[in-house]
């Protein structure tokens, strides 16, 4: 029944904020968490990298006179304050959880190490990844990338609020044509902005599928997990 046993979760800050404008909502939080928990179950060794956009970006602030340096690093501590929201939620829901993160704070979590990961996924833990890669001038995309590579994921998963990938914005554009599977070089030709150059090019270079999925429909990373189509892959 489960065609992936080991995946990366990307989920953007964003995601978490449901319909306020700013924060942790509850109830998209314990959505998302019902969902990871249910595949967790199924015995899906689960890394999650979640980004901080809900709480502060660094190129935000850069264009508000931040610093980029200090802005980026403001972002990764955004990652943290997810990241422990997402555990906390977890371990209430009753899974056993470990964070790891790219920046020095013990009190919160481990410095990421390949074996102590692979000693989680071993101990049925869901792994969440925080910081980004804990330098500046990266996104959370491509601490994605790395991450999932670092892991030995089979796919990266990336959750968003749209169901697949378009030729152009469904949102914006209703005659926008949505593609069931896509390569990484036609991606580059038609310029879609599925992720950050860096992290699209390490997948790419490296092999790793990607697949767009609409996180906020219930039920859809069991499907994704059980091989169910779902969302758009791209591949070589």
């Amino acid at each position: 029944m489960i065609k992936y046993k080991r995946i990366l979760l990307k989920l953007s800050g964003e995601a978490l904020m449901g319909n306020d404008d700013y924060g942790i909502n509850p109830n998209k939080l314990e959505e998302y968490v019902c969902q990871i928990k249910e595949i967790a179950d199924l015995g899906v060794k689960t890394g999650i990298v979640i980004g901080g956009g809900n709480i502060f970006r660094g190129i935000t602030g850069t264009k508000r006179g931040t610093d980029r340096v200090n802005g980026d690093q403001m972002g990764m501590l955004a990652t943290v304050i997810n990241g422990l929201a997402i555990q906390s939620a977890l371990e209430k829901a009753g899974q056993r959880t470990i964070i790891f993160t790219s920046i020095n704070i013990e009190s919160v979590g481990e410095r990421f190490n390949k074996d102590k990961v692979m000693d989680a996924f071993e101990n049925k833990k869901v792994v969440i990844f925080t910081g980004g890669t804990g330098n500046p001038y990266f996104t959370t995309d491509t601490a994605s990338a790395l991450r999932a590579l670092e892991m030995e994921a089979e796919i990266l998963l990336k959750g968003t609020r749209v169901d697949g990938i378009y030729s152009a914005d469904p949102e914006k554009d209703s005659s926008a044509e949505k593609f069931d599977e896509i390569t990484y070089k036609e991606a580059i030709r038609r310029n879609l902005k599925i992720m950050d150059i860096t992290a699209f090019t390490m997948c790419c270079e490296n092999n790793l599928p990607i697949l767009v999925f609409d996180m906020n429909k219930k039920g859809n990373l069991r499907k994704v997990i059980e091989g169910i189509k779902t969302g758009t892959i791209v591949h070589k």
